[in-house]
């Protein structure tokens, strides 16, 4: 059981993780690009997958995809706050925002967002303090270079390693900015800065990230990675998805799945947890 804090609430997370629904509010996202980038778009799309069963809305206004490259702070605020600013009159599932800067994250904050998922791991030097401030919860995320650099040439030694001391050295970073360890969550980033071999050894060891006893946040829908491995178009890649989330809570390895496809991956959570239940008790 993990317990994670955000904000006012506290999420208790037992075998069966939280599904976090995926609103991007940008142009060039490499899965749905533009299909919702108005804020009317956004937040029907949004409102469906609370009806879907989403736990956790994640709301993004910059793509953080291979080769992309930052947008300005004002334009991030543009597309993502008046997003937050609607669904928090209409949901009360918790809202998390999909940003690296400071501002944009006070911001929504400030307009009733829960979470702030930093790909950064707080890389912004204003960002701990805004997440302190605000008691909010936090996703620290591990990427090696820039989402305009990631995949140039990624090198690990030993990845998993190079992760575990990468996430022991933010959390006590984080600590020391103030911000309590159970608003913390991390990520490891599949697909930021490293190659289908360091994805999959990530992938197939997953569990080690669980000795940092914070929740870990999965990130794998319709990437890059699937797509390699099963010669499939990122509109294909749901079934590979779906593979890797019973992979991840057959080894009690993720309490959040950051998806597309809400309801298909409810479906499934519910299965691998009914089963695994059932399989425990006989």
């Amino acid at each position: 059981m993990h317990t994670w804090q955000i904000r006012d609430r506290v999420l208790q997370i037992g075998a069966r993780p939280l599904i976090m629904g995926i609103v991007n509010v940008t142009p060039d996202s490499f899965s749905d690009g533009g299909q919702f980038g108005t804020t009317d778009r956004a937040v029907a799309h949004a409102l469906d997958l609370v009806a879907q069963a989403a736990d956790i809305l994640d709301i993004g206004g910059e793509s953080t995809r291979p080769g992309s490259h930052a947008v300005a702070g004002d334009e991030e605020m543009r597309r993502v706050l008046p997003v937050i600013q609607m669904l928090a009159k209409k949901t009360t599932v918790p809202l998390s925002v999909d940003t690296s800067k400071a501002a944009v994250a006070r911001a929504c904050l400030d307009a009733g967002a829960h979470i702030i998922n930093d790909v950064t791991a707080m890389a912004d030097p204003l960002m701990p303090e805004v997440v302190r401030a605000s008691s909010a919860g936090i996703i620290l995320m591990h990427m090696q270079g820039t989402p305009a650099t990631m995949q140039f040439a990624p090198h690990y030694d030993s990845v998993i390693d190079e992760l575990m001391r990468f996430f022991e050295e933010r959390l006590v970073a984080a600590r020391a900015s103030g911000i309590a360890t159970e608003a913390i969550a991390i990520d490891p980033g599949i697909g930021f800065g490293k190659k289908a071999a360091h994805n999959i050894d990530i992938l197939a060891r997953l569990e080690v990230f669980q000795r940092l006893g914070r929740p870990l946040c999965l990130g794998v829908s319709r990437k890059g990675l699937l797509g390699k491995l099963l010669d499939r178009p990122v509109d294909q890649r749901l079934a590979g998805s779906l593979a890797v989330i019973c992979h991840a809570m057959a080894h009690e390895a993720a309490q959040i799945v950051r998806v597309h496809d809400v309801r298909e991956t409810r479906d499934v959570v519910i299965m691998t947890d009914t089963l695994k239940m059932h399989r425990e008790i006989q």
